[in-house]
């Protein structure tokens, strides 16, 4: 066909269009169809609505339903289905009318695609269907004939949703009461459809054979005959009877059709059912039809009476029994005995195959519709018919299934009883028949089912018992008198038969047990038949899910046990509602069976027989049986008198204590029952009560007292026997004795085994303890009591014992009986000795396990078990808290703990836990009031002078940090600031008793209880927030907090104590004013807590102002009021600020020499004044210069105050912080320093460099808080002066006296240096050993900040000791070398503050070191191989160490994965100076000329230096390099990173520091792509698949685009100019253009940057050439790539390195013949070395490799040897 562009036929202007042509085919012909097709045959659609044309029928279809509908006639499976969902979703959304329009063309589309193959298709369509009725309702009516045979067959689809959803629309379709008219309506066309299927259609006419595969026709064809079937059967079913002789003539062409009635034979089980099933139909609605068709119906359902398919039995059984009731003579169309019977012995005989349940409830009326002259002669059939039943049961299938074997019992019983009542008479042949049946069939059934253990549970003891029960009835029925005799004889027979069964199977010495048991159970039912429910009735199932363990198992120690309707085995029945006929026989059985027990019990010592005869006396205790077992015993020993009247005590004495005795017996279960079943035949309790109290006296196992007992608790009935016996003092006595026994011996024993030996007994005790009945509890309160002694005396000293852990076993025992004492004994806890057993529980569980020793199982058992008894101490807590004293005891020995023990983490949070979930049970108990409450929490609380205590324990080292920021300003001697915390092991009392006050706290507060005075307890709260508060503060103020504390945050916020929310739940205004009143008192830590509560909850300067009335208020100054001052002064009214500033310079001007150093003087008054000043917000331009005069006057008058050029060593405290805050104050004054006079400059500067004398001198004593704090301040005083001069504009210049500057710059500055430079060395080389966070953040960062001013002329002319190194390879001049040497080193220092402080130092000088190695270029001659060049020897020894230690940091990490290095710690250090290393070699790499950057990188590349770093940046880098604050996961040219933003590194500013790390590899990454881009391309070249991958992306992503554009600005703003070279270039295309001239001769070159710059490739493209041969211009482009590619450096160099080459060239110049090059591309020589043979010369360095690598010493051209 031709395409869409190709010339049509000529004078075919128009495309072609079916819808034309079908409107031109319309007009032909005269005819209008709203459908045209291409078929219309049944298995295509072939119907659409046309597109155009037809205009008055398409009217009324929608073009979005004529798609649809179009869609529909698609064979896709998947196109039909979405068609059709969308069509039932357009019928839903659309207008009525518009959903009308497609009705006419439904009724077809419905029909065909409701029977399609796929189901999901069938089940759309009936959904879509339900829309369409929704909308169109009665418009539908026309369509209903066409319609409902489909829809009907619809409702009985095999696939149930489709069925379903059929069956809805039906329904919405029409009410119940009219749904029979619908059907009636349309039952004509209904019948033609369903016999039209039946009848007529195949698979081939349902389906297209062509396109459907033969597979899938069939199913579809068996699908919708099954569906046919179901359907008529439905038709049936619902029409009303007056339509059914109507009926019966519309469906006789059908019944008359032999291929109908082939249906029951059909191989498919679906056809076949739903054959079956339309029989059943039919014979209950058209029972005329049926009977006519008799010859056909008969041997159709009777002879299919084998069929064992699941899904066919049930419909043919109902249609076999609706055929034998509606056809009277059916027996005459078949032949029964040859034809019928068999079929039905071959499946009783396989016993159902697995059917049993559908068919075996079937036989008995099956049995009772059979004619006597069928079943004749009537023995014979029965005995077949009751034989193969038994035969069947006992197949394999059948005995392994409980269902199969019930049903199939049931049925024989059902059977053999009716059969018994059709032969019941005295003739000959009906009394075989019953013995046949009595002697033949039942009584060997029973014989085989004791046999059977699988058959045991069956229900045929049950039916036996019913049976019996029947013909007794009978028997002594008046009106049943002609038949008593037959039933009196069947009732001999049966007993004669059960007995020697019995007999039999008792009188064995291999006795069969369970056939032993199956027989105690049968004379159990027969004795007692209503109080067993029979097993066929199931029972509710229960599931139980793990969750609900703990549910259950509370319920398994109820504290009630109702036992009163239970009836176990074990509990004895009373038989007399027995009548006569079933009592005398069953008694005399018994007897027999007993009697044969004891024989062999005595003589064989049979356990078995034992065991029956207990359960026959539990079942049958009588005298007379106790009697048959005493007279026994004569035929086996001599007769002894009888010492009791009672046989049954008799028989107890001589023998049951005898068997209870035995040791070697381990099960005695069953000789308790026996000991009941003699209690049971007592006449008095005294005569229990002794018997009893015999057996406890004597030494049995304490297992038989634990069986008697439980047996006591499992029945009301046996515990009325026993329960004097239980309350009276005998049993009391043992069980105390056994409680101390085994609490003692179990603390000492070490056998690992004691608890199996003991668990007997614990158990015992637990039952004893837990067990109530009646609500009392099983033993005397009396016991009770001293056994919990017991228990709680045991558990204090397992508390005690050591870590063997001897104590497991007895303390997990007490566990057991004390969680089921404590959950089932009401008001338990009332006693004195259960409540000091709680207490030492809560003592164990609020213990770790690292001081109890106790086992991760154990532990939780004691919280379960202080749980139960938490539980019913918060019950009984109600109005009766005073009778207890746990509470106050458990509290007090909380806060010693607290305050005396030493207390870790873990121990720490085990306490709180325990006290949490008392405090929590407290709370949401109801009963529990608020005093009660109230008195635990002062119980808990420590006194004032308990808090002041732990306050002093806390270690001062706090101090430091706020003394060195200018917080808190001290004059007074502090000791322990030098302490070191690192080693910290336990955790101060302080910390611990807040934590778990403020837990207290928060449950309180967030349960909102409230209290009789609640504003005094509320003020308590807010006390113990506020020292929360202070201990927090107290960790923060840490410089370097110590790991245990770190871990002790962290559980606070796992615990949920968090400051935040304590002060959410507090009232703020009561806890300002708690913090203010302790700041004015004590100040330090209490002041910062009060400003860091200001801060944080954003308290305005109004609500601050509210605390004082005036400032006066503060003076006269003590250390609270001047901490309290300096604290809040950020927070101050601007008034009241003011007024302080005024103040306190009226008060300086007064004072005189003694007060100067005084708190309440000068001191005091400069610390306030540098407070306020330092906000800056109010000018005082002439206030400060007069405070200066006042100062000066000082300097003048008390000369010695001023600590100038001296040692601090013998220093005053006091005069230390004075002199602090004078120089603080200078730093201040340097901000407002316009107006100064010359002479105060000179006392400025003078005094500055004085100070920094003796911070110098007094190095010795840094160790000292106050003098660290000087020195500090001093370098502080130096930084803001070269600050201040570094800033100096013209304007302020003019305003300086005259010679300030040059003094500044010639002497003060240089005298600054001389001093700060050799201090650092000095501090650094003696602190070497020293912990790093020493210095870290108090001297090394003022001096680094200091330092950092240095310029590169004083670095150079600096006064160090030489320092130098043996085998050091240097050009450097010995001053620069001792600077590196000595500076060098410092990089790996451990202190942050020196290592930026070295490379800021380093950096200055780097640029210039270059220049003496290329002075020196000239001695290295090219005559050497492989030249290289090392960079700093002293930088390079130091990145060697760093290189190690890196390695051990970072090699566990994969490359490409970030590292997280934690600031400030050792890793942290080690990695800031590895980075800083390679920034000081780049800066110098940088620095360097072209050919010494070419040795330089062949140093780098021979030592793989360069290959480690980009290995460690991809460690260190992070994978999303966006700066703080903005995002670079799809970054632009706006975003943000750490390539885009410059690096600051400041040696004060640590809000950065977590980001330093990445941000500085970030940056060493940029410089190197930048300047040494060459080797970076041959490591990623060498790079495995992953990291090159890694490397590639993210160097694409984040870094070509910043060094791409800088290249070509780089380009565009070069200044450099080539003699005959033009260069240009286009930043949006990242093309660089050279055009070179010279002559005659144009060469245009476009170099053209990759998108992965530097890494990839740049390639060098031709442009326009003039005058150049082509293999001279190939190769000068080969060149001109190979130097881009290769060199480490700019394009603007490797293109001057180019034309360099090109211009040798043009001068004559030959290329060498290895390179093809003129100059050489790494080290930038001329071809020299000459071949004498051939004279053509060559590259040293090209001459080299070529003979390394051919291993030849022969000219590369001609090939002589090479001299």
């Amino acid at each position: 066909m031709g395409g869409k562009n190709k010339q049509r036929t000529k004078g075919n202007v128009r495309p072609s269009s079916s819808g034309r042509a079908a409107e031109l085919l319309a007009k032909e012909r005269g005819t209008v169809s709203g459908f045209i097709g291409f078929s219309t045959s049944p298995g295509d659609l072939g119907y659409v609505p046309a597109v155009q044309g037809a205009e008055e029928i398409d009217s009324l279809v929608d073009a979005d339903f004529r798609m649809v509908l179009r869609k529909l006639s698609k064979r896709d499976v998947i196109t039909k289905l979405k068609a059709m969902q969308e069509f039932g979703t357009m019928c839903k959304e659309r207008e009525t009318e518009t959903v009308k329009g497609v009705l006419p063309y439904w009724s077809r589309i419905y029909c065909k695609i409701s029977i399609d193959h796929d189901r999901r298709v069938r089940e759309a369509t009936q959904q879509a269907f339900e829309q369409l009725i929704l909308k169109v309702k009665k418009n539908l009516a026309p369509h209903l004939k066409s319609l409902m045979g489909y829809w009907l067959i619809a409702q009985c689809d095999t696939y149930s949703p489709a069925a379903s959803a059929a069956k809805v629309a039906f329904e919405k379709a029409f009410p119940p009461s009219k749904q029979s008219e619908a059907l009636i309506f349309c039952k004509d066309e209904i019948l033609n459809v369903l016999q039209d299927h039946l009848l007529k259609e195949t698979p081939d006419t349902l389906s297209d054979p062509q396109t459907v595969p033969e597979e899938e026709r069939e199913a579809k064809f068996f699908r919708i005959l099954t569906c046919s079937l179901l359907a008529l059967k439905k038709l049936l079913s619902v029409l009303p009877s007056s339509e059914n002789s109507l009926l019966e003539e519309k469906l006789e062409p059908l019944l008359s059709q032999t291929k109908f009635w082939k249906y029951g034979k059909h191989n498919t089980a679906q056809v076949r059912s739903a054959f079956f099933e339309l029989m059943s139909a039919l014979c209950q609605y058209v029972p005329e039809s049926v009977k006519a068709e008799a010859s056909r119906v008969c041997p159709a359902v009777l002879l299919s009476i084998d069929d064992s398919d699941a899904i066919v039995c049930p419909a043919l059984w109902e249609a076999v029994l609706h055929v034998l009731a509606t056809i009277e003579d059916c027996w005459i169309h078949v032949n029964a005995r040859k034809g019928v019977l068999p079929k039905l012995w071959i499946v009783l005989q396989e016993g159902g195959r697995g059917l049993a349940t559908i068919i075996y409830p079937n036989l008995l009326p099956f049995i009772s519709k059979v004619p006597h002259d069928i079943t004749g002669p009537k023995l014979d059939f029965c005995r077949t018919f009751f034989t193969f039943i038994i035969q069947g049961m006992l197949t394999e299938r059948a005995t392994t299934s409980r269902s199969e074997c019930s049903a199939i019992l049931s049925a024989f019983m059902e059977c053999l009883r009716f059969t018994i009542l059709q032969n019941i008479g005295e003739e000959e042949e009906d009394i075989k028949i019953q013995e046949m049946l009595i002697n033949d069939q039942l009584i060997p059934l029973i014989d085989t089912v004791i046999k059977e253990p699988r058959l045991q549970n069956g229900p045929l003891f049950y039916e036996v018992a019913e049976l019996l029960s029947s013909w007794e009835t009978r028997r002594e029925n008046l009106s049943y008198e002609e038949t008593a005799l037959t039933f009196q004889r069947m009732l001999s027979n049966f007993w004669d038969g059960l007995s020697k069964v019995c007999v039999v199977h008792v009188d064995r010495i291999d006795v069969d047990e369970k056939a032993l048991a199956a027989v105690s159970c049968l004379l159990e039912v027969l004795q007692n038949p209503e109080e067993k429910l029979k097993p066929n009735k199931r029972k509710a199932v229960k599931i139980r899910f793990s969750e609900e363990a703990e549910v259950e198992n509370s319920t398994e120690n109820e504290t009630y046990v109702d036992v009163g309707s239970s009836n176990e085995p074990g509990i004895i029945f009373q038989a007399q509602h027995l009548s006569p006929l079933r009592k005398e026989p069953l008694e005399d059985l018994v007897c027999t069976l007993a009697e044969l027990s004891i024989v062999y019990t005595s003589d064989q010592r049979s356990d078995p027989h034992l065991k029956f005869l207990s359960a026959l006396l539990s079942n049958f205790a009588s005298s007379r049986v106790f009697q048959v077992l005493l007279e026994s015993r004569s035929t086996i020993q001599e007769a002894i008198k009888p010492q009791y009247e009672n046989p049954s005590l008799q028989f107890l004495y001589e023998n049951v204590i005898d068997w209870l005795k035995e040791d070697w017996r381990k099960e005695t279960d069953f000789l308790v029952d026996i000991l009941y079943s003699v209690l049971y035949c007592c006449s008095s309790t005294t005569e229990r009560e002794n018997i009893l109290s015999d057996l406890t006296k004597m030494d049995l196992k304490w297992k038989i007292l634990l069986q008697i007992i439980q047996k006591a608790c499992s029945s009301l009935e046996k515990y009325s026997l026993v329960s004097s016996w239980l309350k009276g003092s005998v049993l009391g006595e043992k069980l105390v004795t056994l409680a101390d026994d085994l609490c003692s011996t179990s603390l000492k024993t070490t056998v690992a085994s004691v608890e199996s030996f003991h668990s007997e007994k614990w158990a015992l005790l637990s039952l004893v303890l837990s067990q109530l009945i009646k609500n009392e509890s099983l033993i005397g309160e009396v016991y009770v009591k001293r056994i919990i002694d017991k228990l709680q005396a045991a558990l204090s000293k397992a508390k005690d014992l050591s870590e063997a852990g001897n104590a497991e076993p007895s303390v997990s025992f007490i566990c057991d009986v004390a969680s089921n004492f404590f959950s089932s004994v009401k008001g338990c806890l009332l006693m004195p000795s259960s409540e000091d057993l709680l207490f030492t529980v809560f003592q164990l569980c609020a213990k770790s396990q690292a001081t109890t020793y106790l086992s991760d199982c154990l532990v939780n058992k004691l919280k379960h078990t202080w749980m139960c008894g938490l539980t019913s101490l918060v019950h009984q807590l109600g109005g009766m808290h005073k009778e207890s004293t746990f509470l106050q005891r458990s509290a007090f020995w909380v806060k010693n703990q607290l305050q005396s023990s030493v207390m870790d983490v873990k121990s720490l949070q085990v306490l709180i836990s325990a006290v949490s979930d008392l405090l929590t049970e407290l709370l949401e108990a109801d009963e529990v009031s608020a005093y009660i409450l109230k008195d635990y929490i002062e119980w808990l609380t420590p006194s004032k002078c308990e808090w002041e205590k732990m306050q002093d324990s806390l270690s001062t080292e706090w101090l430091k940090k706020p003394l060195l920021e200018g917080r808190l300003s001290m004059n007074c001697h502090i000791s322990g600031t030098d302490l070191r915390l690192c080693l910290m092991d336990k955790l101060p009392s302080h910390l611990c008793t807040t934590a778990l006050l403020s837990r207290v706290m928060l449950l309180i507060l967030e349960k909102g209880v409230l209290f009789e005075k609640q504003d005094v307890e509320r003020s308590k709260l807010e006390s113990v927030i506020a020292e929360q508060l202070y201990a927090l503060q107290w960790i923060e103020e840490l410089a370097n907090p110590p790991c245990l504390l770190l871990e002790f945050l962290q559980k606070l916020k796992v615990m949920n104590i968090l400051s935040e929310k304590l002060c959410a739940l507090s009232n703020i205004p009561c806890l300002l004013q708690i913090l203010f009143k302790r700041s004015k008192e004590s100040g330090r830590l209490w002041t910062l807590t009060l400003a860091k509560m200001i801060n944080t909850k954003n308290i305005s300067s109004c609500e601050i102002k509210a605390l004082f009335n005036t400032t006066e208020s503060f003076f006269p100054l003590t250390e609270g009021n001047l901490h309290t001052l300096q604290n809040l002064s950020p927070f101050l009214l601007e008034e009241d600020k003011e007024e302080l500033v005024i103040q306190c310079t009226a008060k300086l001007m007064t004072c005189d020499k003694i007060e100067l150093s005084k708190i309440d003087g000068p001191f005091g008054y400069l610390a306030i004044l540098n407070s306020c000043l330092s906000g800056g917000n109010i000018d005082y331009g002439e206030l400060m210069p007069g405070i200066l005069k006042i100062i000066i006057s000082w300097r003048h008058d008390y000369e010695d105050i001023f600590l100038f050029s001296c040692n601090l060593k013998e220093a005053s405290p006091q005069f230390l912080g004075f002199n602090i805050e004078m120089m603080r104050f200078l730093s201040l004054l340097l901000k407002n320093s316009s107006s100064l006079l010359d002479s105060e400059w000179d006392f400025v500067m003078c005094s500055m460099l004085a100070w920094l004398e003796t911070t110098s001198e007094s190095q010795a004593v840094f160790f000292t808080a106050l003098v660290q704090v000087f020195a500090c301040v001093s370098c502080d005083l130096t930084t803001a002066l070269s600050v201040y001069f570094q800033a100096l504009t013209p304007e302020i210049i003019e305003k300086l006296p005259a010679n300030l500057i040059s003094e500044w710059q010639e002497f003060f500055s240089e005298g600054i240096h001389s001093l700060l430079l050799p201090l650092m060395v000095k501090i650094t080389r003696e602190e070497k050993n020293t912990s790093e966070t020493l210095f870290q953040n108090s001297v090394l960062k003022p001096l680094g900040e200091a330092l950092m001013f240095v310029s590169k002329d004083q670095l150079l002319n600096h006064k160090l000791p030489a320092k130098f190194v043996a085998s050091q390879k240097t050009n450097l001049p010995d001053k620069v070398q001792t600077l590196l040497n000595t500076l060098s080193p410092l990089l790996l220092f451990r202190a942050r503050p020196v290592q930026i402080t070295v490379y800021h130092m380093l950096n200055k000088l780097m640029s210039d070191l270059p220049e003496f190695d290329n002075k020196d270029l000239k001695s290295y001659g090219d005559e050497e191989e492989e030249l290289s060049l090392s960079p700093p020897a002293a930088l390079m020894t130091v990145l060697a160490t760093q290189e190690d230690l890196l390695e051990n940091v970072l090699e566990c990490i994969p490359v490409g994965e970030f590292a997280v290095v934690q600031p400030l710690s050792e890793e942290f250090c080690i990695v800031l100076g590895y980075l800083l290393t390679w920034k000081l070699i780049l800066t110098f790499f940088k620095a360097a000329s072209s050919q010494l950057r070419a040795l330089y990188s062949q140093y780098l590349r021979r030592t793989k230096s360069l290959n480690k770093l980009l290995y460690h940046l991809f460690r260190l880098m992070p994978e999303n390099p966006a700066f703080p604050g903005s995002t670079a996961e799809f970054p632009n040219k706006d975003t943000k990173t750490y390539f885009t933003e410059e690096l600051n590194l400041d040696v004060k500013d640590m809000s950065t520091l977590s980001s330093q790390i990445p941000h500085l590899a970030c940056s060493v990454y940029c410089m190197t792509l930048k300047d040494l881009p060459a080797m970076v391309r041959l490591w990623w070249n060498s790079c495995e698949k992953r990291v090159f991958s890694i490397v590639d992306k993210f160097t694409s992503k984040y870094v070509s685009n910043i060094l791409s554009s800088q290249e070509i600005s780089s380009v565009q703003t070069s200044t450099q100019l080539f003699n005959g070279m033009m260069v240009k270039a286009r930043s949006t295309t990242r093309e660089v253009i050279a055009t070179y001239s010279v002559d005659d001769i144009f060469i245009e070159l476009i170099i053209q940057l990759p998108p992965n710059y530097p890494l990839g490739s740049i390639t060098v493209e031709s442009g326009k050439r003039v005058g150049v041969a082509v293999q001279q211009w190939r190769n000068w482009m080969l060149q001109l790539s190979t130097y881009l590619t290769h060199q480490n450096g700019s394009i603007m160099e490797g293109l001057a390195l180019w034309k360099n080459n090109v211009d040798k060239r043009f001068e004559g110049v030959e290329d060498c013949m290895i390179c093809f090059s003129v100059i050489h591309g790494s080290n930038y020589s001329l071809p020299k070395k000459a071949c004498r043979t051939c004279k053509k010369k060559f590259h040293s360095a090209c001459l080299y490799k070529w003979f390394t690598s051919s291993n030849k010493s022969t000219c590369p051209l001609c090939r002589e040897t090479f001299f």
